[in-house]
């Protein structure tokens, strides 16, 4: 098995010869959008349950792979997220309103509420929204990435995806065409080992998935997926070599899904129990919370500030939202046809009279 990379012990320690280059202020934003992260999920799940939004993807577990490896991502690059980087896009400034609004489908929603929950994208972070199926982000990346080589605009691109895509045509396809044309592509897997119901062992017979980049040709590397500083740092390095004109780097996030698939899934019916309390003492928040305790940065107040703050920003912006209208029917067309055709303004307007 490949070498993992790790900055933090389980106890929130440094370990010898890692130096971070991140300031305070940093540190304390990357934990903050972690406990946000979290927050939303719980309080969208219970939303969800309540039948004020219909689908969700949770992230419990994996803060620390979304929101570390968007600190190692610069504000010029493209991310193509896959379906659980609520964390990445609130540490590049996307807001609460834009994201529960997209959950909502309301007015507000950049995709007119025509897009799958938890399927969207941010145009003004450079956020490219994802489809349904497994792994098709992965080609887009790339050729997105090709392009930018092509322009020599220094821009690099990241692209998100779970062990599960890794069994995908587009997977392959997209490594192999990164190999040979050395485009500055970051592929980042999240390996929660769990696929909805199917664990990683049955994706594949090899030693990990970070492994798999050298038989196309460029470098493998196998991080901590729990150990949000480890994940910054791989994550810098690999988009730095893109950039910088020394092609693709394949990122290997070891973490563990510690929620169901999404709100139409049970995890309890899959998951080993006695695994899954194991993964749940490797909690990346509270790792990260001991090693901002050691630092003397965190204390138990901060904390309390920090959860009512989450608390109350979360429930501001489900208000907001809610009381928004949903988009118009006319904006069925919107991005599609530029006035409704003649073949459909009779549907059009059987659906204004419902």
């Amino acid at each position: 098995m490949t070498h993992m990379l790790q900055c933090l012990t389980a106890e929130g320690e440094i370990l010898k010869d890692v130096s971070i280059d991140l300031s305070e202020a940093e540190l304390i934003k990357a934990y903050q959008t972690m406990v946000l992260t979290r927050t939303l999920d719980t309080k969208m799940v219970a939303l969800q349950r309540q039948g004020r939004i219909g689908f969700y993807l949770p992230s419990y577990g994996e803060e620390a792979c979304s929101v570390g490896s968007a600190l190692g991502v610069s504000n010029n690059d493209w991310f193509f997220p896959a379906y659980r980087e609520q964390g990445a896009m609130l540490l590049k400034g996307v807001t609460l309103n834009f994201i529960i609004s997209h959950l909502r489908g309301s007015v507000e929603d950049e995709h007119k509420g025509r897009s799958l929950p938890g399927l969207f994208g941010c145009s003004s972070k450079r956020f490219v929204p994802p489809s349904a199926p497994v792994g098709t982000q992965i080609s887009h990346a790339v050729g997105t990435a090709f392009a930018s080589k092509l322009l020599d605009d220094k821009v690099g691109t990241i692209v998100y995806f779970g062990d599960g895509a890794t069994s995908s045509n587009d997977f392959h396809a997209g490594l192999n065409f990164a190999g040979v044309y050395k485009t500055p592509t970051v592929f980042f897997c999240k390996n929660n080992q769990w696929a909805i119901s199917t664990h990683v062992n049955s994706q594949t017979s090899s030693q990990g998935i970070a492994v798999k980049a050298q038989a196309y040709g460029f470098n493998g590397v196998l991080v901590d997926g729990n150990d949000v500083l480890a994940v910054y740092l791989a994550t810098k390095i690999a988009m730095e070599n893109a950039r910088a004109g020394r092609g693709p780097t394949l990122i290997e996030a070891l973490t563990y899904r510690l929620s169901s698939h999404s709100t139409s899934d049970d995890n309890s019916r899959y998951q080993d129990q006695i695994e899954y309390k194991k993964w749940l003492n490797k909690d990346p928040i509270a790792r990260f919370r001991k090693y901002l305790n050691n630092a003397g940065i965190w204390t138990v107040e901060y904390e309390q500030e920090l959860q009512e703050k989450s608390n109350r920003q979360i429930s501001e912006a489900i208000a907001q939202v809610e009381s928004s209208p949903m988009p118009s029917v006319d904006t069925l067309i919107t991005d599609v046809y530029s006035e409704i055709p003649s073949a459909l303004r009779a549907d059009f307007e059987d659906i204004r009279n419902v």
